[in-house]
């Protein structure tokens, strides 16, 4: 289906699941929409809900993982029948459609196994209530959960305020934004916004870091010997203080064993730099868990962006092919797939898991760029000619 460009009001009706399901029987067409199968419904729906991240600024966008890279994650994790799997920010429920969606391509499930995958295999916890419900919409959609039953594969709450049950498989991309507040009604009656520390005791670090106190979330959620993959920006890899002091004990406590460092230009959110990091869950030992970290680069020298040239399935063939899913423990190193010792990892600063090798050609070509003072001298007469137009505009409004 050839999606058109919405209109105002129709950016509105998606907001809401009711009316997005009315503007989707709009397009299709009353009869047509009748006849089809919840699969197709679900992918309409799920097709609207793209569509939507593409062009409303500040909608659903922020909360829209690429579909190319849920599908690959889901492939080298591999769930298998019987398996618990949560999204602990599970926006509007890619993880856990992709999820059930490998599941049930399963040839071999018996019924007991299909009842269980519609309703006590995937959980979902969503901060919004409104996009709690459009995530609900698209999953009763594809079948999953039931509406009479009141069983909602996916509640609303703040997943960071307490532990909320243990899952085999952790599945994630929480929300961008480096600190976690709270907004508040002061004195004067105004709203205002403050950094809001999380203190739990089975986290290992106190910070205000939205994506550090995540990072410890996934590992409390997760049964032993539990599985997770999570995407988190660079910072997590890198930061002091806390952040330190986080990786050191995920390394000791949980088997670390892959991180796939992303391309720019295949989120809604504008210049974000993600990764998707891979760990198992292990029983308390002194010796730490993490023996290897194997890093696949699908960032250095690869240019993605969302209409032009947006990120598909293919483009992470390769990644998939290096991980391999069937036995990771039998991999061999490639020009962008390297692995680093537990020791060798240890001895860099503060424990920086920021680590690439590849050449970047853009540093090369910057070699070959005009003198500075000529580039400051083209800035500077394009402000010049940027605060005319300016002038211009302003005094046409006075007339």
């Amino acid at each position: 289906m050839r999606w058109p460009r919405f209109s105002r009001k129709a950016q509105n009706k998606i907001q809401d699941p009711a009316k997005l399901q009315r503007l989707i029987i709009e397009l299709i067409d009353k009869e047509q929409w009748s006849s089809l199968s919840a699969d197709v419904k679900g992918d309409a729906y799920e097709g609207l809900l793209q569509k939507n991240a593409e062009d409303v600024k500040g909608g659903a966008g922020q909360y829209f993982t690429p579909r190319a890279l849920i599908a690959a994650m889901v492939d080298v994790m591999a769930p298998q029948p019987g398996l618990t799997i949560c999204d602990p920010a599970c926006g509007t429920g890619g993880f856990l459609l992709a999820a059930h969606n490998y599941l049930a391509a399963n040839p071999r499930l018996d019924k007991e196994q299909k009842k269980r995958l519609k309703s006590g295999t995937l959980f979902g916890i969503e901060l919004v209530d409104g996009v709690t419900r459009l995530c609900a919409m698209n999953l009763l959609l594809h079948g999953i959960g039931s509406e009479s039953d009141k069983q909602l594969p996916v509640e609303t709450r703040d997943a960071l305020a307490s532990k909320h049950g243990e899952y085999d498989i952790v599945l994630a991309n929480p929300p961008f934004g480096k600190k976690s507040s709270v907004t508040i009604v002061n004195e004067a009656g105004e709203q205002q916004r403050e950094s809001l520390v999380i203190n739990r005791d089975d986290f290992w670090a106190t910070t205000s870091n939205k994506q550090l106190n995540f990072l410890q979330h996934f590992f409390t959620i997760l049964k032993q010997h539990g599985r997770a993959a999570v995407v988190l920006p660079d910072n997590v890899l890198f930061e002091g203080g806390a952040g330190e002091t986080i990786r050191r004990e995920l390394l000791k406590q949980a088997d670390v064993h892959t991180l796939l460092r992303l391309p720019t230009g295949i989120f809604y959110a504008q210049g974000v730099k993600a990764n998707v990091l891979f760990f198992d869950r292990k029983p308390a030992r002194e010796k730490p868990w993490t023996e290897r970290l194997w890093i696949y680069d699908l960032r250095t020298n690869l240019h993605f962006t969302l209409k032009e040239n947006p990120l598909k399935r293919a483009d992470l063939d390769d990644f998939v092919k290096c991980y391999n899913p069937k036995n990771r423990h039998n991999r061999q190193e490639a020009d962008r797939f390297k692995s680093f010792t537990y020791d060798e990892l240890l001895k860099r600063d503060k424990l920086n898991l920021d680590i690439f090798w590849l050449k970047d050609e853009s540093l090369e070509e910057s070699a070959n760029l005009p003198a500075p003072e000529l580039i400051a001298a083209e800035i500077a007469e394009d402000l010049e000619a940027a605060l005319e137009q300016f002038a211009a505009i302003a005094e046409d409004l006075k007339r």
